[in-house]
């Protein structure tokens, strides 16, 4: 297949492929392929769903780095020494940040509570709330999408400013990606269009009404940008000569912590990263709709893929392997 037929294969596609927006490839710091579908242009930007869980990941490293964070192993709750606990709830004084990036944090809850999170004035205490539990720490995997929202609010806690200032003056602009702004009023109306609108976006990260940043989603990038951080990821934390992030972070940000079931394709999961194949150094933001940052350090390839929203789209890694990787 060539660039040109896969182009129309995308452009065709009656099936998964159809809402795909941008993919950029990069190999070695170069951009070696890169295509727009939908009138999108590489500058515009989409929202990339969970792929935001990836990126709280790197800047979880690089707060560590600067001594904001002691390490993975920290208590959440050292974080918020002012916070009430719930009568009768000792599970919360247990949960460290490791538990938070494998996504072992205990809840008290069936299903996410998004109205009441997403709701309220204060997300990240709104999800702080449901932290904890009678069962106590066990270690099961457990995906919640708002219980990264707590990750944020450590994350500022620690540095003591706004994560999208930390965010862009640490992590996108020394990576060449651009510079974000937040967006959001935190209606109902407003959230569920920033989940369904099909047009380009900007540069923006959707926040609550603190202006903290929705750290479970809520992302917008360019396919081109997402590929420079998994550059990031690739190259050991070292981007044009200059260290960004650290390597020890890194490699234990990408080694397998978990072994996912079958309703998670039977992957390995790492600090907010997926590893698509057992044993091999490949790893994967991943997010609804196939929004993902590819990473293969065997080719030193990544892959960058936004779209938008579409459920159930679980083989955007095979189509990376089958359909983009020959081209290059």
């Amino acid at each position: 297949m060539t660039k040109e037929e896969l182009h129309q294969y995308v452009s065709e596609s009656k099936g998964n492929e159809s809402n795909i927006c941008q993919i950029c490839a990069m190999k070695d710091g170069r951009i070696v392929y890169e295509d727009c579908w939908h009138d999108f242009t590489t500058g515009d930007a989409m929202h990339v769903a969970s792929v935001t869980k990836g990126v709280m990941s790197l800047l979880t490293g690089i707060a560590i780095d600067q001594g904001f964070i002691r390490s993975v192993e920290q208590k959440v709750l050292d974080f918020f020494p002012d916070y009430q606990v719930k009568r009768g709830e000792k599970t919360i004084y247990d949960v460290t940040i490791k538990h938070l990036l494998t996504m072992t944090a205990p809840y008290k809850y069936r299903s996410e509570p998004w109205v009441k999170v997403c709701t309220s004035s204060d997300w990240t205490l709104s999800a702080l709330d449901f932290l904890g539990g009678r069962a106590g720490i066990t270690g099961e995997f457990k995906y919640a999408t708002l219980g990264i929202q707590i990750l944020a609010g450590v994350l500022e806690q620690a540095t003591g400013e706004k994560l999208i200032d930390f965010a862009n003056k640490n992590l996108f602009l020394p990576t060449g990606v651009a510079e974000h702004v937040i967006q959001g009023d935190s209606s109902k109306e407003d959230q569920f269009d920033y989940l369904m609108n099909k047009g380009p976006r900007k540069n923006e990260w959707y926040s609550d009404p603190k202006d903290t940043v929705t750290a479970g989603w809520g992302l917008c990038m360019s396919a081109q940008d997402m590929a420079r951080l998994g550059e990031l990821v690739m190259c050991d934390g070292i981007i044009n000569g200059k260290r960004v992030l650290s390597g020890s972070y890194l490699k234990d940000m990408t080694s397998p912590h978990l072994q996912l079931g079958e309703r998670f394709g039977n992957l390995e999961y790492s600090y907010l990263w997926y590893i698509p194949h057992k044993g091999r150094q490949i790893f994967a933001a991943i997010g609804d709709g196939g929004n993902v940052i590819y990473v293969n350090k065997e080719k030193h390839i990544t892959v960058g893929v936004n779209g938008t929203f579409k459920p159930r789209i679980f083989d955007r890694v095979e189509f990376i392997e089958e359909k983009v990787l020959p081209l290059l």
